[in-house]
């Protein structure tokens, strides 16, 4: 069995992972649910050689040493391929995700019009948030391509590993890979403050110097994107907050306040119909009321004025989101109450309490799966 068969069933049944397991067969992830596949299961030694085709030796070398890797992968005329290796009750083992090399148009990623706006700004900074698996890496390598596409500037990504590879259109775009370009986030961040770019991409803002050398270069005229493992915009805001040590929060919540162009978090939930993903998707817009929130340190209150003053500022609760997605026939009512934070606010929802979402949002039904 050889890894490039599997990738090619990977690309065919249309799957988002592939998973590599000693003594299971390969398991694809198709529409969000696994399938494994009608194939003998994999040996030890078949899962090693598995994940070796796709190394080089200073990545295998990496790989024994440290027992974990993320490396990238293509093969050629199928598609691109982020693969994480591991070891797992003293056996290896993989998860390969694909990566088409076509970058999305935002459009097709059925996102309100506001994300596409973001990237009009000529500075600040913009966060891509949700759970492992949520579509931020699809959807930051939209933004990039629509900046690509609209504006002339130079562009420099920091990524582990990159994923989508971007081509110069009007703009001039360097991709810089951890532990092939570079060493760390922090130390090719410092870099490319001194390279003249106009917009930076940060694969993950993973440390407290990463997140303020971030907030530094909005502050100084760069578009920032980055994304952070959190589930809604208040999360957010208090994880950056949060990362500093007490007698520095207030300066970073002012700085915050001023850099900060939008949060937008998003999930994926499947298709009523079974055929893929659609995403779900919170959006806020940095404004005078959140601005004053995030400088006065009143978080709980940025969801309220979310809801409360969306129909201006083109933002939408994930509740808001989700409603909408049922309303629409996207997803079932029960995929729906499983992915709010709260079930009784989505009823309230689905009773017109958002009833003019589509007319702001528009309808998000038609649309590219992730």
């Amino acid at each position: 069995m050889e890894i490039g068969e599997l990738l090619n069933l990977l690309v065919t049944k249309k799957a988002s992972d592939l998973y590599l397991k000693v003594a299971r067969p390969p398991i694809l992830r198709i529409a969000g649910t696994l399938t494994q596949l009608d194939l003998p299961r994999l040996s030890p030694g078949d899962v090693k050689n598995l994940i070796y085709s796709m190394m080089n030796e200073d990545q295998i070398k990496k790989f024994e040493e440290s027992y974990d890797a993320d490396f990238s992968y293509s093969l050629r005329g199928v598609a691109r391929f982020r693969a994480n290796a591991f070891k797992q009750r003293g056996v290896q083992g993989a998860v390969i995700r694909m990566v088409p090399y076509e970058i999305p148009a935002i459009g097709t990623l059925g996102l309100p019009p506001a994300v596409e706006e973001l990237t009009t700004r000529p500075q600040g900074l913009i966060l891509v948030t949700g759970p492992t698996g949520s579509g931020k890496s699809t959807t930051l390598a939209a933004l990039i391509g629509q900046i690509n596409s609209t504006k002339n500037c130079h562009i420099i990504t920091v990524e582990d590993p990159i994923e989508f590879l971007h081509r110069d259109n009007m703009s001039t775009i360097e991709q810089r890979e951890i532990e092939v370009d570079t060493k760390s986030f922090r130390e090719a961040l410092r870099r490319a403050l001194r390279q003249d770019p106009d917009v930076i991409l940060i694969g993950e803002m993973r440390d407290l110097e990463t997140v303020a050398t971030a907030i530094s270069a909005a502050e100084t005229g760069h578009l920032v994107l980055s994304t952070l493992h959190t589930n809604d915009a208040t999360q957010t805001v208090d994880r950056i907050i949060d990362i500093f040590p007490s007698s520095q929060q207030q300066q970073v919540r002012i700085q915050l306040s001023m850099t900060l162009v939008g949060v937008v978090s998003q999930r994926l939930l499947k298709r009523a119909d079974g055929t893929g993903r659609v995403a779900a998707v919170e959006i806020m817009i940095n404004n005078p009321l959140i601005k004053d929130i995030i400088e006065k340190g009143n978080t709980s209150g940025i969801r309220k004025i979310i809801e409360t003053s969306g129909t201006y500022w083109k933002m939408q609760t994930l509740t808001q989101s989700v409603a909408q997605l049922i309303n629409n026939k996207a997803i079932t009512m029960e995929e729906g109450l499983a992915a709010v934070p709260n079930a009784d606010e989505l009823r309230l929802a689905l009773k017109g309490t958002y009833e003019q979402a589509n007319l702001v949002f528009g309808d998000m039904t038609s649309m590219m799966d992730y």
